[in-house]
């Protein structure tokens, strides 16, 4: 059977597709059909992920700050009310760094907020 001719611009977007594709398994790396499948998956993906890797790491913050807050004798949800009504606006990364580098300023701040230590 022949092969049908294709325009250039055709050739362009499909190799830039299979560019895309590299690394791939089996036919997904070099079959234009399944690797325009692949790629606009993964593309989904990347998109979707982005925004999950966000969520995870917050999980990770509070998870950190709970179990400190539990070792100075409170609860994760009991010390973040302390902290607004205390007005100190420090944010869940940064309260997590200080809990897992600097136990003592952590301790010291659950004191501040006026909460059991």
């Amino acid at each position: 059977m022949p092969r049908v001719k294709r325009g250039v611009m055709t050739k362009k977007r499909h190799n830039k597709i299979i560019k895309q594709a590299k690394g791939y398994f089996s036919s997904r790396k070099n079959v234009f059909q399944t690797a325009n499948e692949a790629v606009a998956k993964a593309g989904n993906y990347a998109y979707r992920d982005r925004r999950v890797k966000k969520r995870d790491f917050r999980r990770l913050w509070i998870a950190r700050m709970s179990a400190a807050c539990r070792n100075g004798g409170t609860t994760y949800s009991a010390f973040i009310h302390a902290l607004g009504k205390a007005e100190i606006s420090l944010d869940r990364k940064v309260l997590s760094d200080m809990a897992i580098n600097d136990p003592a300023a952590f301790t010291t701040l659950i004191k501040q907020v006026g909460l059991a230590g």
